[in-house]
């Protein structure tokens, strides 16, 4: 049986770093013991910092897989969902690499993202990187809870990986990511009464808005499955942000990329009336990409040494950096 990567169905964390990559040659061979090294690393944080709740993800871009790993591909990976209406867009920003690292220390994160720069500096260029955290009690810079609906146990698992239909891919799961930035100053000339119905839920406590319309965030994200399931993607979004600059780094994870593409839909088209995600007047999205993360079993099983493999890819763990 296939072992999913720890980071896809962890537990929520205070802190997370987010790592954008690009490939820049073709020494694909490395590329695949790198991601091997970068499971270690995460093995060997996890080990000496066990209080500190450690996970990772590893997600390989639609584009960039099938250099990667040339005979296998993800049933229904394919390219982001670009989509536009009016001023609402999902633009895409072209990456080969995420790499999502989460922690119950900051100092842990940095050090494991400095070790992963480390791995990959010589194959990649650094596209991007935010520093998330957890604020207030798990709400947004908005005030409100982000992923009130997280599903527990089994639930969790079922939404977010890929079942043994795909046998060779099992265990893994299709990642989608957007940075949102807020804008602040709009959002709080609101009155909190306007506030709660633009998200549909009350400020204070989390309660559904009575009578909320049908362009409330709350509305228009809750999307039932064709089996009727509910969620239908694991949201594991966090906000990032510093005096200037407020936003939210949204990670979801799920079993099919269907399910983010109606999540987006839902909220930028809407319905055939005009009712589309009112949280968008208010927060624009600024990048977008999608990735497949692939199990442990895979993406150990597909690394192949080469003879002429450089010294620092046979880095054992205990070669890495001890933050203490």
């Amino acid at each position: 049986m296939n072992q999913a990567q720890k980071g896809i169905c962890a537990e929520p964390n205070l802190h997370a770093l987010y790592l954008l990559f690009n490939v820049v040659d073709d020494d694909v061979a490395s590329m695949r013991v790198k991601l091997t090294t970068l499971l270690d690393i995460f093995d060997h944080f996890d080990d000496e910092h066990y209080e500190a709740m450690i996970s990772g993800i590893i997600g390989v871009g639609n584009a960039f897989w099938d250099e990667l790993y040339p005979h296998k591909r993800p049933k229904y990976l394919s390219t982001f969902p670009d989509m536009q209406c009016e001023d609402r867009c999902a633009p895409v920003l072209p990456c080969d690499l995420f790499i999502q690292i989460r922690a119950d220390r900051l100092d842990i994160c940095q050090a494991i993202g400095i070790e992963v720069m480390q791995a990959l500096k010589l194959h990649t260029e650094l596209i991007e990187q935010v520093q998330a955290f957890r604020y207030l009690d798990g709400r947004d810079w908005t005030g409100f809870v982000i992923s009130d609906d997280s599903p527990r146990g089994s639930k969790k698992f079922a939404i977010s990986l890929v079942d043994e239909n795909d046998a060779d891919f099992s265990a893994g799961s299709y990642v989608h990511i957007q940075r949102y930035r807020h804008d602040m100053s709009k959002w709080q000339k609101l009155s909190e009464k306007n506030q709660q119905q633009v998200m549909g839920k009350t400020k204070e406590h989390n309660l559904d808005v009575v009578n909320t319309g049908l362009d409330s965030h709350s509305f228009r994200t809750k999307l039932v499955g064709p089996l009727g399931e509910y969620p239908t993607l694991l949201n594991q979004s966090m906000p990032y942000g510093d005096m200037s600059t407020q936003g939210l780094y949204f990670v979801s994870c799920s079993a099919h990329p269907n399910a983010f593409k109606h999540y987006l839909h839902s909220r930028i088209y809407g319905d055939e009336n005009g009712h589309y995600d009112k949280l968008l007047d208010y927060s624009n999205a600024e990048t977008g990409a999608v990735f497949f993360a692939p199990s442990i079993s895979f993406i150990r099983k597909n690394a192949i040494l080469e003879s002429n493999t450089e010294p620092d890819l046979e880095k054992t763990p205990q070669d890495f950096g001890n933050a203490e």
